[in-house]
């Protein structure tokens, strides 16, 4: 029994890479099929975007922060979301098919529970070996959010003019950001004056405040240091969204 018990772990474990040491990690978990999940009639949901559904996204987000792993950052747009861990998180012994199914097991989880309907994520790792690349990383991100948003809207003002897929698709393939935005801004709509949270994505992090309390020892007033998740709804923009990202980094390594 235990040479078959060798024998079966050795294949079990040959897919099972390690992750580098010291490096950051991101795992990026986006919705399996969900072009099909969001257009299910008994759900609902607004076109291009509900606050249902980003309010689902969020608590995934947030619950991914506070799961267990060392997390620094998340961010989430559209149907996905990249969490961002300390460069020295070692759980699961940095096994990438250990890190990646929990994640996206708890991802589904949360996000199935919030909606009260099915869903699934999966799950992909980058390895990022410096804070500059992971500062790109993200303004990578923030890039296919600002654009998932502006074809989105673009795509579904057709709709509501009576084109079909088909022809809304047609219609903007091959379209400019410059020949989006004068489509909706002849319609009456200045895509910038969309919510951010629609153009950027939404961020989650970890704030450090001060909580006032009584010590029950000596009956005095006490001060000590609290950490919450914080849900940024207002994300800045290129250079100042990765000076954020930075300064998380940063603060990561001296807590």
């Amino acid at each position: 029994m235990d040479n078959l018990n060798s024998t079966m772990r050795a294949y079990e474990t040959a897919g099972s890479q390690g992750l580098l040491p010291n490096v950051w990690l991101v795992v990026r978990l986006d919705g399996r099929s969900f072009h099909q999940f969001v257009a299910r009639p008994e759900l609902a949901f607004e076109r291009p975007f509900d606050e249902r559904f980003r309010d689902a996204m969020i608590a995934t987000a947030r619950h991914l922060m506070d799961c267990g792993f060392r997390s620094i950052y998340a961010q989430t747009h559209s149907d996905e979301v990249s969490l961002l861990l300390h460069r020295q998180d070692a759980a699961f012994g940095r096994r990438a098919s250990k890190l990646l199914s929990v994640l996206a097991g708890e991802a589904s989880a949360c996000f199935s529970l919030h909606l009260q309907a099915l869903a699934a994520f999966d799950a992909r790792v980058s390895q990022l070996p410096t804070v500059e690349l992971v500062a790109q990383y993200f303004r990578w991100r923030q890039a296919d959010a600002h654009r998932n948003a502006l074809h989105g809207h673009c795509f579904w003002l057709l709709r509501r003019e009576g084109s079909s897929v088909d022809e809304a698709t047609a219609r903007l393939d091959g379209a400019s950001t410059g020949d989006k935005n004068e489509l909706l801004f002849q319609r009456g709509l200045n895509f910038n004056d969309l919510p951010i949270w629609q153009r950027r994505g939404v961020g989650v992090y970890w704030q450090t405040y001060a909580k006032t309390g009584v010590d029950p020892r000596t009956g005095q007033t006490a001060e000590a240091q609290r950490r919450r998740l914080y849900t940024d709804l207002e994300l800045p923009l290129g250079d100042e969204h990765a000076a954020l990202v930075r300064r998380l980094l940063v603060e990561s390594e001296e807590a």
